[in-house]
């Protein structure tokens, strides 16, 4: 008897490793190297400092898109304090502008262009700031920020074409030109793009489709991941000629890695970064990479902003002892 039920044990015991096995086939544990939590801080340059002069920044929306009809959108720009109508300045635009314009957020992209433009370490330079669209006549009674999340954002920034780049250079900057009188830069070199997650595959996909255009881009947590097709960036960039762009990529060893269908080939973001490195790196590119210990958000990206836009803008600023110095790890505390 004691016999038998050691047997029965053993058979119920295997019945149930074989069931959990099969619920769950080949899904690995989400905590298995689980990361530690940080926080990084930001620098002087990321807050206001006394004398430096006030750029304004301008809110308007856009209801008459023709590259992304039906939609609306929220927009701002930011006009330096230096700024010259009778000199061209240079041009900067981001996706998801809001999270980008907050002078609370973690990028506070007004406050560092006018701590880095008064110290000469970038150039004169007009922010542009755009939210992705709404697909509905009226904007949503809620604050101005992710949520409710605008319908169109997903087609507008993971998409792998030109659609977004001709919203930019048809609709946009004519608009600037014409109702504010702006006099911005024709020149490529002299304008960049920068994004957050599906808006940092956007940057890059405007640049590449129009380097005429743009030639300076900057990518937080990228979204280099199957959304849209977007893990085939890297391919595209080894299998094409190199094209005169200057590239900052910035991602967190926690970026989406909980989730194990974040794991599978083509949808994982840390390995989506990784490889459009890689691609760069083997085309000889223009290219910073940095890596950080955050998930997928803007801490780590917002702490190295200023950093980042004395590397991207670095044939300027001659005059800071800081000038060309590279991207730094900010100090991270343990949450």
């Amino acid at each position: 008897m004691k016999h038998l039920y050691s047997i029965g044990v053993l058979a119920v015991f295997a019945s149930a490793c074989l069931a959990a096995e099969t619920s769950t086939p080949n899904r690995p544990p989400s905590s298995r190297f689980p990361k530690p939590e940080v926080k990084y801080t930001l620098g002087p340059d990321s807050e206001r400092k006394e004398g430096v002069p006030r750029g304004k920044v301008i809110d308007f929306d856009w209801k008459e898109s023709k590259v992304f009809p039906g939609t609306i959108r929220h927009c701002s720009i930011y006009i330096p304090a230096q700024f010259d109508a009778a000199k061209p300045a240079a041009l900067m635009v981001f996706q998801d502008g809001h999270t980008y314009l907050k002078e609370d957020g973690d990028f506070r992209a007004p406050v560092v262009f006018d701590n880095l433009i008064q110290a000469k370490q970038m150039p004169v330079t007009i922010g542009v700031f755009i939210d992705p669209g709404f697909k509905r006549t009226e904007f949503p009674s809620d604050p101005r920020g992710w949520k409710p999340q605008p319908e169109n954002r997903s087609f507008e920034y993971d998409t792998l074409s030109p659609a977004y780049s001709e919203f930019l250079v048809s609709e946009i900057i004519p608009h600037l030109r014409k109702e504010y009188k702006l006099n911005i830069t024709n020149d490529p070199e002299g304008r960049a793009i920068c994004g957050i997650s599906s808006g940092g595959i956007c940057a890059f996909t405007v640049a590449w489709n129009r380097p005429d255009q743009f030639r300076k881009v900057v990518s937080h947590v990228g979204s280099f991941t199957n959304i849209r097709g977007g893990h085939k960036t890297p391919d595209i960039v080894r299998e094409s000629e190199p094209k005169p762009l200057r590239v900052f990529l910035q991602d967190g060893a926690s970026d989406l890695r909980s989730s194990p269908q974040n794991r599978r080939p083509g949808w994982n973001w840390v390995i989506g970064n990784f490889n459009l490195a890689a691609a760069l790196e083997e085309k000889d590119y223009d290219y910073k990479y940095v890596m950080g210990e955050g998930g997928h958000n803007g801490n780590h990206g917002g702490a190295i902003f200023p950093d980042t836009m004395r590397w991207l803008w670095r044939e300027t600023g001659r005059e800071s002892k800081d000038e060309g110095r590279e991207p730094v790890q900010r100090e991270a505390r343990r949450q």
